[in-house]
């Protein structure tokens, strides 16, 4: 019943968590009984807990961790440009840079499992209006997704370009989320806060036409999966959608309301 999760392992040596489905099968069901169900139970005669002290850690981790994913696949990538940008495929077993290409992929994927812990904190401290569906469903699609491209196509490629604008905007979230853990009192008058959601939206549009130039645009030749360039796009389409719209609800809407 389950054989549609065994997609074909495009790479011969798959990644740690990427050989199996049930790692982040058992990962992903673990987080949503948790953050839907069994953590508001044992949270309901429960006072918040006080994280200051381990979302300072963890905040500070998230903005290394993200900036040195960044920081090396700007290098290899724009720098040395060890890719065609108009056209990024995976490289071939035995490529020079392949060992390079499969560990960054997989600190990406990693990355997107620790990510899970956004919420499970939100849970612990009873901020259930930060649960939403905008928020899990991103989690979980980036988690799901991350598994099933990686095994369909294999490591790097066109993805890197995903991980690249993904680390960046989430080197500036989580610098944000350190400063609001830190400072509560300053929480308000960080005004630069709307601007992290823009930067979302933004880097939902480049996704999208940059896949969009690749399928369209790019040298006949090019092997990177058709697949893959329309689910980047169909993504990058409902993301879109459903960030702007938790823009305006969060930021335009409330601004409204103080005119009239």
């Amino acid at each position: 019943m389950l054989n549609f999760l065994y997609i074909p392992q495009a790479d011969p040596n798959p990644l740690p968590l990427l050989d199996s489905p049930w790692p982040i099968l058992l990962i992903l069901s673990s987080y949503l009984i948790f953050v839907l169900k069994v953590g508001r139970i044992y949270m309901e005669n429960r006072q918040p807990y006080k994280l200051k002290r381990v979302l300072r850690v963890y905040n500070l981790l998230q903005v290394l961790y993200n900036a040195i994913c960044f920081g090396v696949t700007f290098y290899y990538i724009i720098i040395v440009g060890i890719c065609d940008l108009h056209c990024m495929e995976t490289f071939p077993q035995g490529h020079e840079r392949k060992t390079l290409e499969r560990s960054v992929h997989f600190a990406f994927i990693f990355n997107k499992i620790l990510d899970l812990m956004d919420t499970v904190f939100f849970i612990l401290r009873k901020s259930y209006k930060q649960v939403t569906f905008l928020h899990v469903y991103h989690h979980v699609f980036m988690v799901a997704g991350g598994y099933t491209l990686s095994r369909a196509f294999g490591t790097g490629g066109h993805l890197n370009m995903l991980g690249l604008l993904n680390s960046f905007v989430h080197i500036i979230m989580y610098f944000y989320y350190y400063l609001s853990a830190e400072y509560p009192g300053v929480k308000a008058s960080i005004w630069w806060k709307k601007y992290i959601t823009l930067t979302q939206i933004v880097q939902f549009v480049i996704l999208f036409f940059y896949s969009f130039y690749v399928r369209v645009f790019s040298r006949p030749d090019c092997r990177v999966p058709h697949v893959m360039l329309y689910v980047n796009m169909m993504q990058g389409m409902i993301f879109f959608y459903l960030f702007t719209s938790f823009y305006f609800k969060t930021y335009l809407r409330p601004l409204k309301k103080k005119e009239n």
